[in-house]
């Protein structure tokens, strides 16, 4: 597979077609998640690993619930350190 530009056609709903070539390189296929973000004149497609994303979460949520068993309610501040230190170690 070459690494090649394509060129796609907006629809009127702001739909855009990703090469066949492309998705099966990257193995896009229905629901497939993407983050788009715009970058200067460009936007950039990045495919999401959900499951990853639902692991660190539950992660993040077991210290929460821990420290709030253990000391009662938390601050949004403390919750953004413990999200921060989680981020850290598991990164």
């Amino acid at each position: 597979m070459s690494e090649r530009a394509d060129v796609v056609v907006v629809s009127s709903k702001g739909q855009v077609v990703i090469p066949q070539e492309m998705r099966q390189r990257l193995g896009i296929g229905a629901k497939t998640k993407l983050l788009v973000y715009p970058y200067e004149d460009a936007l950039v497609m990045k495919k999401l690993d959900v499951k990853g994303l639902e692991r660190s979460l539950e992660g993040i949520y077991k210290r929460v619930d821990a420290k709030r068993k253990k000391e009662g309610e938390m601050t949004e501040a403390e919750i953004e350190e413990l999200v921060l230190k989680y981020r850290h170690r598991s990164g």
